[in-house]
This record gives structure tokens, C-alpha cells and sequence, in this order.
């Protein structure tokens, strides 16, 4: 492990406490609220209040919520890191989301939000049957527990490693203030402390961005240095499907993982059917869609500043830093620690992005539990409800910090425990697409495909964890070391020949040639990233010798194994749409449960609604026209005008009538 590059000042730890002390301020704040109304003689908040808040928000807060919710510390840590090592076509990312914000908004919010529903997995008991709403549940409860555990434990661990960040009082801290204002204050707690952390996380991103213009001559310079290491290619429209970052893979691969997470995962469903009404949900996935592109933005931006400032020295294969997730810490401390309270800043945005994410799964996962597992059981008062729902989001809130700690000991289990995250998405998003789009569709089709999906995913998903595609179709970029003239890490003595080499022939470094020339043994620190979900990050270390060498891999490994990891999600979609189709065609005699009000109509699509009222207008207006009344089949509105004849307008006169020619 490296030992840390800088240190915080009181600045720094008092900024980072700032951003928990405000966040837990809110949750506390309608905590209050609740019990004043309690002390009026109102009724206390009860379940459903605090679990969708009522359903009585607006469209721009729960629109910053959706933004800040999956855009985690993982985010803010690792994006600029895949843009400083891959380029940035993750901009790509921009015409997914597009994609993104118009399906959900067109196919999955209107059948929900009509429904009224609390957890999104009732829907699959009302279209199905009660066996596919549990495996459904299930599946979400421990891919989210697992998920948000790594969440809280994995940039902990990077900014530690770097700044010297506390690293288990950073995870307990934003772990129990995160709990507090889940339990205390429900979903209006979370949305609006997504809000605040969401401008958070903005901030920081500013500050090093600004400082690194400043730094670097401005931002045309920055271009300038990323034009010229290849970091600006963005248009590679090339079709194989192993490759790992192309046009095709980030918009469609991309399209598909984020329709699962905006369109069926519980914590951004939750959030957008707690809106006021119809418009205003939709509205909010729209507003979301530009806090989505702001931070792409950011986030492929602050990449580009990564590169142009160690375009000549990279940190990384120096050995100054273990792995690319610590390259925005340090550069964080490299160009800010003149300034005292922006790292602190930047600490603060990257935790500000674990509390949105963690408390967005807590309250989701206290939803889901208590509408799929509590009630249809039991028959306890709304009053118990209540409790219990807050009870529950105490409990989940203790079980991911667990969760946190069991991370630290998962070693290389880590990286296989985000990758199933990624690949239950898919199956799980084919199930809700032919529920909704596919009436004859029964429960046996849709339970057979989904375990076909999940099956399917998970082989290439574990696959490609233990074989990682080859460098050939991952394709990282140039990084430089011979502008470094301080004091060199352990690696750049043995490494600079070789890649001195590469970069005078302008051709791929490949670590096959990096372990051939030097023989890294298993204490060396070099990791190769391998993102398996958007957004996250993992780690493959160089010294596993199956998982670089071209050599002991099994047939699967450079082609099945190979498929970019955004076409996970899509794999399990289109298995379990098809499987379910055909089984359920197949099996036609059996009774499909009505699904009347849970199939797609095209009432619910906004340009139908749009050509409806423009048709009724015309309609209204295209009466025939009578000069002395108006519209035909209408009041007379007013007199006729005694100065006209309506003979003398017509054009078919009698005889008595015809002027003299």
C-alpha cells in the first residue's frame, strides 16, 4: 500500500463535517415537522407518507434526487479515471440518457404511477403471481445490500489511501448520519438532502476543474493536450461487440443498464411516483436528464484536466498512487493544498455522492421490504406501520455499514460482487417489459425467462471477472512517464524503457509486455481497471497470470467472456424477453391473468395526448361556416350587420335578382 501524498488541514475535516452536520440537520428538521403535527392532534406521518412523501413533491427537487442517486462517490472517483486512461467517448453516455429519460418516461412511469403503487414489485404479483413479485424482491434486496455496502467501503478506501482520510471513521460517520435522516425524516429527507449533496458534489468538481485551467493556461490548452494524447476521439463506430467502449456499446449497451435503473429499480422508481401528479413526474425525468448531462459533463472534463496535467508523468505507473481510483484524490492534493478547505470540498462532493446513493437504497429497501414481505403477511395498524417502516431503514442503515466492513474483507470477491449487481438489471428489466408490453404474456413465461436471463448474465458476467478481455479490445491509452523529473515510484525505474517505446510508436501498452519485461510479482500495487457497471469500478491486479497472459485461457475467454461489459444488461433483457414470448405462446392454454390497467395503453404516451387535444381544437373549430351566425350547430353570438344582405353574398341569383347585364 502507498503511503499517503498529503494530509487534511482542520480546513479540510471542517468542510467534510459541514456537509454531514447540514445533511443530518434536514433529516432532523422533519422529524420535527412530524411531531408538531403529532403534538396539534394530527394524525402522525404514516407509512406511506414516509416512504413516497405523500406523493406530494415537485418535479425539480425530485429531479436533483434522481440525479445525485445512482451518481455515487464511485462516480466521482472513477469516471474521470476511465476518461484519463480511455479517452472520452464516455460522452456517448449523453444520447443514452436521452434514451433513457424518453422510454421511462413513455413506458414504465405511466403504468406505475397510475397504479399507485409503493414498491415496484407489486406490480409483478398484480400482472403475474406472488411467487415472480418475491424472486423479484429478493433479487433487489441482495444485489442493493451488497451494492451499497461497497458503495460506503470502496472510496473510503481510495481517498484514504492517498490523503490519509480516516478510513473507518469516514465509513461509520456517513454511514450513521446517512441512517439518521433516512429514519428520522423519510423520503422528504432523502429528496432534499440530494439536493443540497447534489450541489455538493457540483462544487467540487468545480473547484478542481477551475484550478486545473487556471493551472494549465485555459481550457483550450486542456483540449489542445487531450486532442494530442488521442483522449477526443469520441465517433468510433466500429460493430464488434468485444470491444469495450465504442458508439454502439455506450448508447445502446449503455441505454439498456439505465432503462433498468430509471424504469424498474426501486429507489428512482420511488422517487418519481411520490411526485404530485403525472406531468409533474415526467417532468421530473426530464429536468434529471439535464443534471445528468451537467455532471457527465464534470466528471468527462475533470478527465481531460487529469490527463493534461500528468500528460508527461502519470502517477500511476510510477507508483505514486496503487490505482486509477486514487488519481482524482491525488491530483485533488497535487493542485489544491495551497488552498485550504478544497480538499475538504472535494472530500465532501465525493461523500456527498456515497450519502445520496446510501440513503436512496435504504429507503428503497424499507419500501420494498415492508409493502412485499410485511403486509400482505400481517394486519398492523397504520400507527405500526409507521414505526416499523422507520424501524426498517434503522436496520438497513446498520446492516450496509456491516455490509462496508465485510467489503474490506472480500479481497478479490469485490469485483465479482459489483459485477452481479450489473447483470441482474437486464433480466429483471425483460421481466417488467413484457409485462407491460405484452399482454398474452403469462406468469410461467415470465418466470422462465427471467431465470434464463439471470442465468445467461451471470455466465458472462463471472466469466469475464475471471478471464478480463485482452488489451487488444480494451484498448487503453498512452501514459507517459519521461516528463518526470521528482523522485520516481518503485515502478517507473523499471517500467520507463518499455513504455518510452510504446509511446515513440504510437502503439498500444499492452501489460503482457509490462509483465514480460518486469516480472511484477504479487506485492506489486498496479491494478487494471475494469468497470462492469456505470459509474463503478474494480480491479483486476496485473500479477493474476489467467487473467493478462494469452495463454491458459479457455476458448470462451476472447470472444463470450470478451463481450463489452455494457452489453450484460442487454443480454439478459433479450433472453428473458424471449424465452418469456415463446414459453408463453407455447403454453397459450393456460390462463393469462387479466391485464387490464397494467399493460402499456396509448392513453399514456405524451404524443398521443398531444394529438388528441390538437385533433379536439381542429374539431372545434371546423363547423361549417354560416356568415349570419358563426359556426354552424353553435349559439348566435351578437346580431347580423344591417349594412350586408345575405343575398347579395350568394352566388346563385334568381332572375329577379340577376343585375342587368
Amino acid at each position: 500500500m502507498t503511503s499517503p501524498i498529503g494530509s487534511f488541514t482542520a480546513w479540510d475535516y471542517a468542510v467534510f463535517g459541514l456537509m454531514l452536520l447540514v445533511s443530518a440537520a434536514i433529516g432532523l428538521y422533519y422529524a420535527c415537522v412530524d411531531h408538531r403535527r403529532h403534538r396539534r392532534g394530527d394524525a402522525g406521518q404514516t407509512s406511506g407518507e414516509f416512504l413516497t412523501a405523500g406523493r406530494s413533491l415537485s418535479a425539480v427537487p425530485v429531479a436533483m434526487s434522481l440525479s445525485a442517486s445512482f451518481m455515487s462517490a464511485i462516480t466521482v472517483l472513477a469516471t474521470p479515471a476511465e476518461v484519463y486512461r480511455y479517452g472520452a467517448g464516455y460522452l456517448c453516455y449523453a444520447l443514452a440518457h436521452l434514451i433513457v429519460m424518453v422510454t421511462c418516461s413513455e413506458v414504465f412511469l405511466p403504468v406505475f404511477y397510475r397504479l399507485g403503487i409503493t414498491s415496484t414489485y407489486e406490480y409483478l404479483e398484480m400482472r403475474f403471481n406472488r411467487v415472480t413479485r418475491l424472486f423479484g424482491t429478493a433479487l433487489f434486496i441482495l444485489q442493493t445490500v451488497l451494492y451499497t455496502g461497497i458503495v460506503i467501503y470502496a472510496p473510503a478506501l481510495a481517498l484514504n489511501q492517498v490523503t490519509g482520510f480516516d478510513l473507518w471513521g469516514a465509513v461509520t460517520s456517513t454511514g450513521l448520519v446517512c441512517t439518521l435522516y433516512c429514519t428520522l425524516g423519510g423520503l422528504k429527507a432523502v429528496v432534499w438532502t440530494d439536493v443540497f449533496q447534489m450541489a455538493i458534489m457540483l462544487a467540487g468538481f468545480l473547484a478542481v476543474i477551475v484550478q486545473s485551467v487556471l493551472r494549465q493556461g485555459g481550457v483550450s490548452a486542456i483540449l489542445n493536450d487531450a486532442a494530442e494524447g488521442g483522449r477526443l476521439d469520441l465517433w468510433d463506430f466500429d460493430p464488434n461487440p468485444l470491444r469495450r467502449h465504442t458508439f454502439w456499446t455506450v448508447t445502446f449497451g449503455g441505454a439498456f443498464v439505465w432503462i433498468s435503473v430509471y424504469g424498474i429499480n426501486q429507489a428512482q422508481v420511488q422517487r418519481y411516483i411520490s411526485c404530485k401528479s403525472m406531468g409533474q413526474a415526467k417532468l421530473s425525468l426530464y429536468v434529471n436528464l439535464l443534471g445528468l448531462w451537467l455532471i457527465l459533463l464534470c466528471s468527462v472534463f475533470a478527465g481531460l484536466c487529469l490527463y493534461s496535467v500528468y500528460k508527461h508523468c502519470d502517477p500511476w505507473t510510477t507508483g505514486r498512487i496503487s490505482s486509477p481510483d486514487q488519481l482524482m484524490p491525488y491530483l485533488v492534493l497535487d493542485i489544491l493544498q495551497g488552498y485550504p478547505g478544497l480538499p475538504g470540498l472535494f472530500v465532501a462532493a465525493a461523500y456527498s455522492g456515497t450519502l445520496s446513493t446510501v440513503s436512496s437504497s435504504i429507503n428503497a429497501l424499507a419500501a420494498v421490504t415492508l409493502e412485499d414481505l410485511v403486509k400482505p403477511y400481517t394486519q398492523l395498524s397504520e400507527a405500526q406501520l409507521s414505526l416499523l417502516s422507520k424501524a426498517l431503514s434503522f436496520v438497513y442503515g446498520a446492516v450496509c455499514i456491516g455490509m462496508a466492513g465485510l467489503a474490506s474483507l472480500m479481497g478479490g470477491l469485490l469485483q465479482a460482487a459489483v459485477s452481479i449487481f450489473g447483470v441482474v438489471g437486464g433480466p429483471l428489466l425483460g421481466l417488467f417489459s413484457v409485462g407491460i408490453l405484452c399482454p398474452f404474456v403469462n406468469s410461467v413465461g415470465a418466470l422462465c425467462g427471467l431465470l434464463c436471463g439471470l442465468v445467461l448474465s451471470l455466465w458472462v458476467g463471472i466469466g469475464a471477472q475471471l478471464y478480463p478481455p485482452l488489451p487488444s479490445m480494451s484498448r487503453p491509452l498512452v501514459l507517459a512517464t519521461h516528463g518526470c523529473n521528482a523522485t520516481l515510484g518503485p515502478l517507473d525505474t523499471i517500467l520507463r524503457p518499455t513504455i518510452t517505446s510504446h509511446i515513440h510508436t504510437g502503439g498500444i501498452l499492452d501489460p503482457t509486455v509490462i509483465r514480460s519485461t518486469t516480472h511484477i510479482t504479487t506485492t506489486t500495487p498496479t491494478t487494471l481497471n475494469h468497470t462492469l457497471w456505470p459509474g463503478n469500478f474494480s480491479s483486476v491486479h496485473l500479477n493474476d497470470t489467467h487473467s493478462i497472459s494469452s495463454s491458459n485461457r479457455p476458448l470462451l475467454a476472447d470472444t463470450w467472456y470478451s463481450v463489452s461489459y455494457l452489453y450484460f444488461s442487454p443480454i439478459g433483457t433479450l433472453t428473458a424477453v424471449s424465452v418469456a414470448i415463446i414459453v408463453s405462446l407455447l403454453s397459450g392454454k393456460r390462463k393469462v391473468k387479466s391485464s387490464e390497467g397494467l399493460t402499456l395503453c396509448k392513453e399514456d404516451l405524451t404524443l398521443y395526448t398531444l394529438f388528441s387535444l390538437l385533433k379536439e381544437k381542429m374539431t372545434a373549430n371546423s363547423g361549417k361556416l354560416d356568415l349570419r351566425g358563426g359556426i354552424e350547430g353553435e349559439g348566435k353570438f351578437g346580431r347580423n350587420n344591417p349594412a350586408f344582405c345575405s343575398v347579395e353574398l350568394s352566388n346563385t341569383y334568381s332572375s329577379s335578382t340577376r343585375p342587368p347585364s
